[in-house]
């Protein structure tokens, strides 16, 4: 395949040092989920997630036999899902390619006498098939915030960034679950670099802005298959940071909102199966209610395996605060973003959403440090960042085997 002229690819030290960090998260991750056990909750997440790839009605005014997941969203149920559907169907057409007589299943169909196939496997493979598909999305979250980190800040701040967020004891105990958070944090995160970037293409020619903007409806919808209240929160933002930077171009904000929407809303369609009862449910759920509180982030702090981030945190806060240099865009806008992200509590469903805060407070932490280290203390701020790294990765250590019991 051809690459597009100018387009250049380069694997670096750089790229090595993320690559090796993404693998040491990787490796945290399996480690937790070869000593977990199989529970009622992955057992659920396998039924529904199973219901919404192969029989999307199985009781009368149902989407699921979950009922209508009070509230929850679709997304974490189809990733659980699919793996096991996709074995699934894998047995059943290789057995289809064997004689009739050496069939192991029944059936004339791959839809028909399926038991023995949905029972093929064992709880240990049932448990990584699971579990993996989150691992991965928290390994492409990490991927990208990297990426960004290090576009706005340099090597040292993506790789700063990117440290701290595979050493967070909160985002390897969601990574090998099945579960919503993960990827609501997935997709707010990139549901807002995204506006960032579309609103960058518009100061260029139209030609660049549609592209951009189905990515930009991508996001919204998969935010919002993953949870409501984060694709309203990120869309907000998203537009509000998209009038900031259009300037000239800002007639076409709202208009180009407007296609995200839509086909945000197409997306979310397509997740219920097309089916308009079970998606109307989406507005009458109550997932979108919220309040104001500090009671998930004075959690977060109280743990002392987030002490060694949070140090980094409130250095960074003094360094924004009092140096100068340090307040510009690409600053200002994670830490505005962890702000506005982290005190929001859920009124209706069980949520976290302090936990979709975390990737722009790294971010933030990632800029400042990288602009500290441009002044004549570099020396003592390399030493301060190394040690909150090794200090962070020994305390997310410590906490593996809690997190595994769990």
């Amino acid at each position: 395949m051809r690459l597009p002229r100018g387009f250049t690819f380069r694997v670096g030290r750089p790229q090595r040092l993320a690559a090796f960090l993404l693998l040491v998260f990787l490796a945290e991750c399996t480690w937790v989920i070869g000593r977990q056990q199989v529970t009622s909750e992955d057992f659920r997440y396998a039924r529904c997630g199973r219901e919404m790839w192969e029989q999307p009605s199985p009781l009368a005014g149902y989407f699921t036999s979950c009922g209508n997941l009070n509230g929850e969203q679709t997304f974490a149920y189809r990733l659980a899902g699919f793996p096991l559907t996709a074995q699934r169907l894998l047995m059943l057409g290789r057995d289809r390619l064997r004689k009739p007589e050496n069939r192991l299943y029944g059936g004339t169909s791959l839809n028909g006498s399926t038991w023995e196939a949905r029972h093929e496997l064992g709880l240990g493979e049932v448990k990584w098939l699971m579990h993996l598909p989150f691992v991965l999305m928290a390994m492409w979250l990490g991927g990208g915030l990297w990426w960004v980190a290090r576009r706005l800040f340099g090597n040292e701040g993506g790789g700063l960034a990117l440290a701290l967020y595979i050493f967070s004891p909160a985002v390897v105990r969601y990574a090998v679950v099945p579960n919503n958070e993960v990827l609501a944090m997935w997709g707010l995160y990139g549901l807002v670099y995204t506006a960032i970037g579309v609103a960058h293409a518009m100061q260029g020619p139209r030609s660049r802005w549609r592209p951009r903007i189905t990515l930009l409806s991508v996001a919204l919808g998969l935010t919002a298959t993953a949870h409501l209240l984060a694709a309203m929160v990120g869309f907000v933002l998203s537009v509000g940071l998209m009038f900031y930077l259009a300037e000239r171009r800002r007639s076409a904000v709202l208009l180009i909102a407007t296609y995200a929407a839509m086909g945000a809303g197409l997306i979310e369609l397509m997740f219920y199966g097309f089916r308009l009862p079970a998606f109307l449910y989406v507005f009458t759920g109550g997932a979108g209610r919220f309040r104001f509180s500090t009671e998930g982030v004075r959690g977060f702090a109280l743990d002392p395996a987030n002490w060694p981030m949070l140090i980094a945190a409130a250095v960074g806060l003094l360094l924004y605060a009092g140096v100068k240099r340090s307040r510009y865009f690409g600053n200002t806008v994670p830490l505005l973003m962890a702000v506005a992200i982290a005190f929001l509590v859920t009124t209706q469903v069980r949520s976290v959403p302090w936990f979709w805060a975390l990737p722009f407070l790294f971010t933030f932490i990632g800029g400042v440090f990288a602009d500290a280290l441009e002044t004549r203390q570099r020396r003592l701020y390399v030493a301060m960042m190394a040690m909150v790294v090794v200090t962070q990765a020994l305390a997310c250590w410590a906490m593996l085997p809690g997190i595994a019991a769990a």
